[in-house]
């Protein structure tokens, strides 16, 4: 699908060139909506796909739960609101019974104020769910998740069962601090791996089982400190060992130290460093361009994609969607999608939204609605119609009063904009753009985000104690430690130990670590590459690629025809 450079434009928000293409111009068209037999053109964006995918993350605060009260009964729940936001918040049961109703809150359109100023009233009087969350058992202290249960501190996933600590882990069991697993049981410390079980230190390594320390391997079994394998079994660092010899290696290394522990880890950070690396992740794919992209067709400038064709500028998406642009964080078997921050499934001509769950259709300008079809600019509505700022209006008022109301967001530069920073009900400090885009305080200030200096109290318990006090052994971690508030090495705040995690350690011959669960989360997503590509020269025939290693890394780098070869 070769594309043909039409404009350049200038990103009015950082000032970086970007290309608009025949491609995009396209696709622009295609999902401009109809009302009333008329056709409304959505134009080309104003922004970078850095700067749109930045400004949709600022609506997104995955991993900072608090204590607050519910609006509706005064009662203590956990929420992804800080208690210092002035949102209406009501618990998990509240919100989802029928003793309250999103279209009481209605507004009528006035066409002497903007858009944004009309849906940041609605938005915050229409009470917020405390937490994203569906059909969960046990698993109070998660978000962004449905049909998990007994997992403490996972965020961003679905069928988890038994999980500590993940961020984005689907149909996995018994992991503990993973990032970006599917199909997985009993993991930890692993990344971007699927139908593994019984990984530890482990990443990009597929179908494997029972093993340590593992580096782009695929069906590998019993192994230790390996790379670049396929289909191997009994091996320690690439050489092959009897199952004896093995067995009585593993049996030998003590795991459960942390002082061995950090020295393996530094050990096989050294033995992988120039090893060779292919250019990127991606597999069975075509004309595909960024990383880790899988089973996909004409997919330009995306990330995390698993069977899925033409689409640009995604992160993070589940099988089966396509013809799709700009959007983050969403479910399977959708298409035509365009500036959207999340979606469920089997969703349809979604434009501009943010948390648009489950067999929904065209949708424009919409927070978290669910199994709803032909909305604008509507709040937390579920199963409903022809709905413009939660009013009820019949099928010929909507279609006559849309693009009257298209009119005047263009006439305030609002129309083809996903909802500015400025009225996120999240402080840019607790949000995902955070992770992927950070900045200082007065960074954020200057770039007309929010920024809050509001921390959680300190748990209450019996003593703290500094990360470098613990025990070096498991064996000697006393069952008091649940008591206790652990000092984190790195940024010295306090974290505790719960019942569920101290049994995984021991069960599993694994130290307590000595950093805070946020802090192991930064830790994990720094072992990615970054997610821009560089042109580079294959380190062996010297072709010219597109890879995440920029050309001033020391890291061996070829071209997937060369990696193949030597690897298979």
């Amino acid at each position: 699908m070769q594309e043909k450079i039409i404009q350049t434009k200038t990103c009015k928000q950082c000032n970086s060139n970007f290309n608009i293409t025949d491609k995009d111009l396209e696709f622009y068209d295609k999902i401009s909506p109809k009302f009333n037999g008329e056709k409304f053109q959505i134009p080309s964006p104003t922004l970078c796909p850095n700067c749109r995918e930045q400004r949709r993350l600022v609506w997104r605060n995955d991993k900072n739960l608090y204590k607050r009260k519910c609006s509706a009964t005064g009662k203590d729940i956990i929420s992804m609101y800080s208690p210092d936001k002035k949102n209406k918040v009501y618990s998990q049961e509240i919100w989802w019974s029928d003793k309250w109703d999103a279209l009481d809150y209605w507004l009528d359109f006035d066409f002497s104020k903007s858009f944004f100023q009309q849906f940041n009233i609605l938005l915050n009087e229409v009470p917020h769910p405390s937490l994203i969350k569906l059909s969960s058992e046990n698993s109070e202290y998660s978000n962004y998740n449905a049909w998990n249960k007994n997992s403490y501190l996972c965020f961003a996933w679905n069928y988890l069962e038994n999980g500590l600590y993940c961020y984005n882990v689907e149909k996995s069991n018994n992991c503990t601090d993973s990032l970006n697993l599917t199909d997985c049981d009993i993991s930890y410390e692993s990344i971007n791996s699927f139908n593994s079980s019984k990984i530890f230190f482990s990443n990009n390594s597929n179908n494997c089982y029972n093993s340590y320390f593992l580096e782009n391997c695929d069906w590998c079994e019993n192994c230790f400190m390996c790379y670049n394998l396929i289909n191997k079994k009994y091996y320690i660092k690439n050489k092959k060992y009897t199952k004896n010899d093995y067995e009585k290696f593993i049996n030998n290394i003590n795991i459960w130290n942390s002082k061995i522990l950090n020295d393996l880890k530094i050990e096989f950070k050294n033995l992988t460093l120039f090893e060779i690396k292919k250019n990127n992740n991606n597999k069975n794919s075509i004309n595909c361009t960024w990383d880790y992209i899988y089973n996909s067709n004409y997919i330009n400038n995306s990330y995390y994609i698993n069977d899925w064709e033409k689409l640009k500028n995604v992160l993070i998406w589940f099988p089966h969607l396509e013809n799709s642009y700009d959007c983050t964080y969403s479910w399977e078997k959708s298409s035509f999608m365009y500036e959207v921050l999340a979606s469920g499934s089997n969703c349809m001509n979604i434009l501009f939204c943010n948390l648009i769950i489950e067999d929904c259709s065209n949708i424009y300008y919409s927070d978290y609605c669910i199994s709803s079809k032909n909305l604008f600019w509507c709040i937390w509505l579920k199963n409903k119609q022809y709905c413009i700022l939660n009013k009820q209006y019949t099928k010929e008022e909507y279609e006559i009063l849309v693009p009257k109301i298209i009119g005047n967001m263009r006439k305030t530069w609002e129309w083809w904009e996903f909802f500015p920073a400025s009225i996120s009900p999240f402080w840019y400090n607790e949000t995902v753009a955070q992770e992927y885009y950070p900045l200082e305080k007065e960074e954020v200030i200057n770039n007309w985000f929010n920024w809050s200096d509001y921390e959680n109290p300190l748990p209450k318990v019996d003593k703290v104690i500094p990360a470098n006090k613990l025990p070096d052994d498991i064996k000697d971690i006393p069952d008091d430690i649940l008591n206790w508030a652990i000092e984190c090495e790195v940024t010295k705040k306090p974290f505790r130990i719960i019942s569920q995690e101290l049994e995984f350690y021991r069960k599993h011959n694994l130290p307590v670590p000595k950093r805070h669960p946020d802090q192991r989360h930064l830790d994990r997503m720094a072992l990615r590459n970054p997610r821009k590509l560089f042109d580079r020269k294959c380190d062996k025939c010297r072709v010219d690629m597109k890879t995440t290693y920029s050309p001033d890394r020391e890291e061996i780098v070829y071209c997937e025809e060369c990696y193949n070869k030597e690897v298979y």
